[in-house]
């Protein structure tokens, strides 16, 4: 048996609203979670540390900008939920991860630069794929299934993301870029682009650039889709307890807080590791020794009933919460590694109850919720849902639903 095995890592767990925020702003503890998933996740932002994900945050924030959500919000994520909920509509039934999946692939594709030439659904079903393979890799840490295999699969489908989509997305870029009378504002406003025209400047070889639009894949989709079935779970029982109140479900503004209250409660990783690179002292005076594994339980600190209320355990859109508390609480991180996509998913909160100004975003998941709402969506009564079984992470693995016909 080796040293290393016979030394126990130290290890805190931080699970207070007011532990995490300050936990994710200490520059000396650094993303752990995915060591595991390396497979998926090395280089990719997520996991860089320090100078290198200053650099690609800043190259990659271009892209995030309000102005771009709000031009997707009133063009881009209208068409692609009416085609991706088209079928099911006409059916009179789905199932909501399907959904999910087959709407938020094709943004999040966009976003990460997977060109999907004809916008098949047999594209959008490949693609799907690949997400939920990446995911897997990605979140290995949580699968239950044997390591090896997950990652062998990770590497097939890599390989095979690679020839179908990656490489003419990769050549097509390359090729713009080097071609001068292409003007700047042709270009793709996308992570790869991006990429390859600085290059040089972040050190990124192609194989840096395959796992970067890998991981934007399945973290824009896999998290995106999960939030939406989510929503619509926790909104439709909570319309049948509070039938006196569904009216409200015809307000986005208050769809958009149903969301933020979801994000609460259901935050797409329920635990954030870092590992300490020095000795670090924490704000209530803890020094959290040089390689010490902090566990940020974020799942906890989002139910605190210090901030959140002695309900904090329960959906309730109609909760306030203190001045300067995001409503969805630690779900998007903070820090240098707070979700680049936050407002894409979930939109920007409204400065009052009158509304959220010229700039406000609803977001994805709430417009997604809202066209569910507007086609009188209901559970599936013959067909309950099921949870995936193989992740530890609290994952719907089927949401049967039917619409009204009317």
């Amino acid at each position: 048996m080796s040293a290393d095995q016979l030394t126990e890592t130290p290890q805190l767990t931080l699970s207070t609203f007011a532990e995490l925020w300050d936990g994710f702003r200490q520059r000396d503890l650094r993303q752990r979670l995915y060591d595991a998933g390396g497979v998926v996740m090395r280089d990719a932002l997520l996991d860089l540390h320090g100078d290198a994900h200053k650099l690609r945050r800043r190259v990659e924030n271009r892209l995030f900008r309000r102005g771009t959500f709000r031009f997707w919000e009133d063009e881009l994520v209208p068409r692609i939920i009416d085609e991706a909920f088209a079928p099911s509509l006409r059916a009179g039934r789905g199932d909501l991860v399907q959904l999910g999946y087959r709407t938020t692939m094709n943004l999040t594709a966009r976003v990460a630069g997977a060109d999907h030439p004809t916008g098949s659904v047999e594209e959008t079903d490949a693609l799907q794929q690949f997400a939920v393979t990446f995911s897997e890799g990605a979140t290995l840490v949580h699968s239950t299934r044997d390591h090896a295999q997950v990652r062998a699969e990770v590497e097939e489908a890599l390989g095979r993301f690679d020839a179908m989509f990656f490489t003419p997305s990769y050549e097509r870029r390359r090729a713009l870029a080097a071609d001068p009378a292409v003007p700047e504002d042709e270009l793709p406003r996308d992570v790869l682009m991006a990429m390859v025209r600085n290059a040089d400047e972040l050190g990124a070889d192609r194989t840096v650039m395959l796992r970067e639009v890998a991981f934007y894949l399945q973290a824009g989709s896999h998290s995106t889709s999960d939030a939406f079935t989510h929503a619509a779970d926790e909104i439709l029982r909570w319309r049948q307890r509070h039938p006196d109140l569904a009216g409200r479900l015809g307000d986005d503004r208050f769809v958009q807080r149903c969301v933020h209250e979801v994000f609460r409660l259901h935050p797409a990783s329920p635990v954030a590791e870092r590992r300490a690179l020095a000795d670090v002292t924490l704000r209530d005076g803890r020094v959290v020794p040089a390689g010490t594994v902090v566990v940020m339980d974020i799942r906890a600190a989002n139910r605190d009933p210090e901030v959140f209320g002695a309900d904090a355990e329960e959906f309730d859109p109609l909760r306030t919460v203190p001045d300067g508390v995001p409503p969805w609480g630690h779900t998007f991180g903070g820090g240098m590694h707070a979700c680049i996509g936050m407002e894409l998913d979930g939109g920007t909160v409204p400065r009052d109850e009158a509304g959220g100004g010229p700039d406000h975003v609803l977001g994805t998941v709430p417009l997604m919720v809202r066209e569910l709402l507007r086609h009188g969506v209901r559970p599936d009564p013959d067909h309950p849902p099921t949870k995936d079984p193989h992740s530890k992470r609290d994952h719907f693995g089927t949401y049967p639903v039917l619409f009204d016909p009317s």
